[in-house]
């Protein structure tokens, strides 16, 4: 059981800590850190682990702040303008973290959890049969959405490496008709006047 003073400071924890999700399932820990500094120092970034998957894809993430100030500064300007990762435009959310999100979360002092085996008489157990469908009915759409989501990130990795390579070749194209003397004889041959730093 936690102690008052031990609970107290992990309620403070929870004020200056926000939750973000939406997030690429390419996305690290130092990406993260890059672009929320921004808004203050970043104390801490833990991925909320999706253990209705087989594969644990991190879309969402607590970031510590260093303070409450900074935590709602966060969440006021992504709900207003979009979030930037690595310079590409992201549909990230930011809330204010609760206790619940915390996995190393202490036991709240005076609270007590009791758990007890359903049996088939009892009228609970029609509505427990129903929630452990619709976990399962839930947990089979997140699949698909997460699927669906890591292919079209895939996809748009793939046209921005495109677009790099072809940006990086034609910077070489560039780079070797200055350097090889060939835009100067261009110049010369059109009459062109050039000043000597150019090439």
């Amino acid at each position: 059981m936690a102690s008052e003073a031990e609970y107290s400071a992990f309620e403070e924890k929870v004020r200056r800590t926000v939750y973000l999700d939406n997030l690429s399932p390419q996305v690290t820990e130092p990406v993260v850190r890059k672009a929320i500094s921004q808004f203050g120092t970043v104390k801490n970034v833990q991925f909320i682990p999706n253990y209705l998957e087989t594969k644990n894809i991190p879309v969402s993430a607590l970031v510590e702040m260093e303070n409450p100030r900074q935590a709602n500064a966060i969440v006021s300007e992504i709900s207003h303008r979009p979030f930037m990762v690595g310079g590409i435009p992201r549909p990230v959310r930011a809330r204010e973290a609760k206790p619940e999100m915390f996995e190393d979360r202490p036991a709240k002092p005076g609270r007590k959890i009791e758990f007890r085996w359903v049996e088939t008489k009892d009228p609970d157990f029609e509505v427990a049969n129903k929630l452990k469908q619709l976990a399962k009915d839930h947990a089979l759409e997140v699949d698909i959405a997460l699927n669906q989501q890591l292919e079209d990130e895939e996809k748009l990795a793939e046209r921005q490496q495109g677009a790099l390579k072809a940006n990086h070749e034609k910077y070489e194209m560039i780079n070797s008709v200055i350097t090889d003397g060939t835009a100067r004889r261009l110049a010369q041959h059109y009459h062109i006047p050039v000043a000597d730093e150019c090439f």
